[in-house]
């Protein structure tokens, strides 16, 4: 979860340079920046890189996708998901979640814009307000989604942070969502064997620590235990009817009688 401070920190310079392009007055707290006139430009980098301030109502980098409830709604949900992934995957590896926490910091930071800068700079309702973005940086013309543009699209840091997150994933995909292959080994004649972990007739024993027992030889155990317990009662068997047959008492006329000594003689 300690990426999320990196979301935090993102935010709050996403949200500060904006309040800084845009201005922001706040008498009690005796806050006064004045801010860029709307639409102005000041080079930043020769006439490659400049500041300038305009606001748009859809996605990054201007892109319109609908209705702006819509999108808000959207990116609320979407920041819910990926703050629960983080949490729920907060052991996995530092590639992806670093990559969702840019993400997740420029989808808060645009949302924060759309959901209360309509209230604060009272142009519009909750959920409806604009994006703001200074950020101009000069490139040759392109097209994206049927409109063209003669410059790249003016941006700020949030969106910089949602390009970055994911451009880790397309960069790092194969270690992010890497996938361990079984092993394979070769047999006497040469020939391929593939190793399945999960159908390869294994199964573990119930004490830990201990290696899997192959099937054929708990059966053969299960056979032995079984023998030896039939041998061991056929052994007990014979030894109780041997018992029996060296204390049974001869049936003879000495041993006739009543009592246990034989016959009870008359003293008379």
């Amino acid at each position: 979860m300690k990426v999320l401070f990196i979301t935090l920190i993102v935010v709050i310079i996403d949200q500060v340079t904006k309040l800084l392009v845009k201005g922001i007055k706040i008498e009690s707290l005796g806050i006064d920046i004045k801010g860029m006139p709307y639409g102005s430009s000041k080079p930043l980098i020769g006439d490659i890189v400049r500041l300038t301030f305009i606001e748009n109502p859809g996605m990054a980098f201007g892109i319109d996708v609908g209705p702006k409830m819509f999108l808000t709604l959207f990116t609320i949900v979407a920041s819910l998901f990926i703050f629960f992934y983080i949490y729920k995957h907060r052991k996995d590896g530092l590639l992806i979640r670093l990559s969702l926490a840019l993400i997740l910091a420029g989808a808060i930071g645009n949302l924060i814009d759309r959901t209360f800068y309509g209230v604060i700079y009272n142009y519009a309702p909750l959920f409806n307000g604009k994006v703001v973005d200074f950020m101009q940086v000069e490139f040759w013309d392109f097209t994206i989604m049927g409109r063209t543009y003669t410059t790249w699209p003016i941006w700020n840091i949030a969106d910089a942070a949602v390009s970055a997150g994911f451009l880790i994933i397309l960069i790092f995909h194969n270690r992010i969502f890497k996938v361990v292959e079984p092993e394979k080994t070769v047999d006497a004649d040469g020939n391929l064997i593939e190793n399945n972990p999960v159908d390869d007739g294994i199964v573990s024993p119930p004490v830990d620590g201990e290696y899997p027992i192959e099937p054929d030889k708990i059966v053969l155990e299960e056979n032995s235990i079984q023998n030896a317990g039939d041998l061991k009662n056929d052994s007990v068997n014979k030894f109780d009817n041997s018992l029996s047959e060296s204390i049974q008492i001869e049936d003879t006329t000495e041993n006739a009688g009543t009592g246990p000594g034989g016959p009870i003689q008359n003293k008379n």
